[in-house]
């Protein structure tokens, strides 16, 4: 197993486009004949190889550029956000390599067995996974705590306070991590997405329901408690609609897909999906007209609320497929910009994409990818 100054070291070369061992001496204050020697012990394990040779532009020799070895290690991931729950086997480079579904249970200990008993058909298909697998993760709709080990509260699954992943680690011998779905997704994007290169970050996922996390000045930023993030549950309009939350008028009640799709039922609008509420807009629908633009603004005005209290590099919006194509994306956009302050109004790079079957599975495999590369206290309160 790698020391922690090792997986230092990794961490920085994974989050990078290789580094050479000059590099490595500033990066560690080492010097070099150190460097030297704890490259070695890495490249004979198999984390590291080393690439081209790197010119520096006359001065000195050239140097070898370090990178990270992708079956240096696996990781596996495990999503409990659909039925069946999804399961994925990704490397160090964030590539899936296998997968595996299961039907979805709420008992906890009985899914804790049931995700010892998929494992090894994940790892099955790859020689030596079973001896490079160094972590699982899981992740959930839910109010996940600091340590990244308790549920304390899921309304999807109907838990309070939930040990879940000394229940998994105990059911299959794996160091376990588990994380709200929002905050998962944000750390998959930083360590092997869309934010490789970004320092503070602010992600918004929109589906069923609404979810955001931040990253800021490198690390995910989890709250005292760890429920940073809840924009879901944000006032959006005094004494709105109710919310399974308890409030009223949050973002929840009025932007997510299931909230869009109950306003067009309330309407007898024959939409079953975004897409074909979008399509009755382009057709002259009034009624579908305002139902998006009445959750776009919200949604719009809430990303602005972001905008001016992180000030973020960039805003990342992760949607079901089609759902920013239309009215809905476009009124999002307009939304932000007229609501935050005019003196910063369109210096936030605004980027969407799609969600797939994949992504939250290969979310959880990258919380546990994240805490090997980076440490169990890579995140701050």
């Amino acid at each position: 197993m790698l020391t922690p100054l090792q997986r230092q070291i990794l961490g920085a070369i994974a989050g990078s486009d290789g580094m050479s061992r000059t590099d490595l001496v500033q990066f560690s204050g080492m010097s070099k004949a150190a460097v030297s020697g704890v490259v070695r012990e890495m490249i004979d394990a198999g984390f590291l190889f080393e690439a081209e040779t790197v010119s520096s532009a006359g001065q000195g020799r050239p140097s070898v550029r370090l990178m990270v070895h992708p079956e240096g290690a696996y990781f596996a991931g495990v999503s409990l956000l659909q039925d069946p729950a999804h399961m994925v086997l990704i490397n160090l480079h964030g590539d899936i390599l296998s997968r595996v579904t299961f039907p979805l249970s709420n008992v906890p200990q009985k899914l804790a067995e049931d995700i010892a008993v998929a494992l090894p058909g994940l790892l099955e298909p790859h020689t030596g996974a079973a001896e490079k697998l160094l972590g699982l993760g899981v992740t959930l709709s839910g109010f996940i705590d600091e340590h990244q080990s308790t549920c304390v509260q899921s309304a999807l699954l109907g838990w309070r306070d939930i040990p879940l992943a000394s229940l998994v680690s105990e059911a299959t011998g794996v160091d376990v991590a588990i994380e709200n779905d929002a905050k998962a997704l944000a750390v998959s994007e930083k360590r092997f997405g869309h934010a490789r290169e970004l320092s503070s970050f602010s992600l918004v996922s929109h589906g069923a329901g609404i979810g955001s996390a931040h990253f800021i000045a490198g690390h995910l930023y989890r709250g005292a408690h760890g429920g940073a993030g809840e924009i879901a549950h944000s006032t959006i309009e005094l004494n709105g609609a109710p919310c399974r939350c308890g409030k009223r008028g949050c973002l929840d009640t009025i932007a997510s897909v299931n909230a869009v799709m109950q306003a067009a039922k309330a309407e007898k609008l024959n939409a079953s999906s975004m897409a074909e509420l979008e399509q009755l807009a382009l057709q002259g629908n009034n009624q579908a007209v305002r139902i998006l633009h009445h959750a776009g603004t919200a949604l719009g005005l809430a990303v602005s609320h972001l905008i001016q209290i992180n000030d973020p590099e960039m805003i990342l919006i992760a949607h079901q497929e089609g759902a920013f194509n239309g009215l809905f994306g476009t009124v999002v956009q307009q939304s932000i910009d007229a609501n935050v302050l005019p003196g910063v109004a369109g210096m936030t790079p605004v980027r969407t994409f799609s969600l797939n079957d994949d992504t939250w599975a290969r979310a959880a495999a990258s919380i546990s990818a994240h805490r090997f590369l980076a440490g169990p206290d890579s995140t701050v309160r």
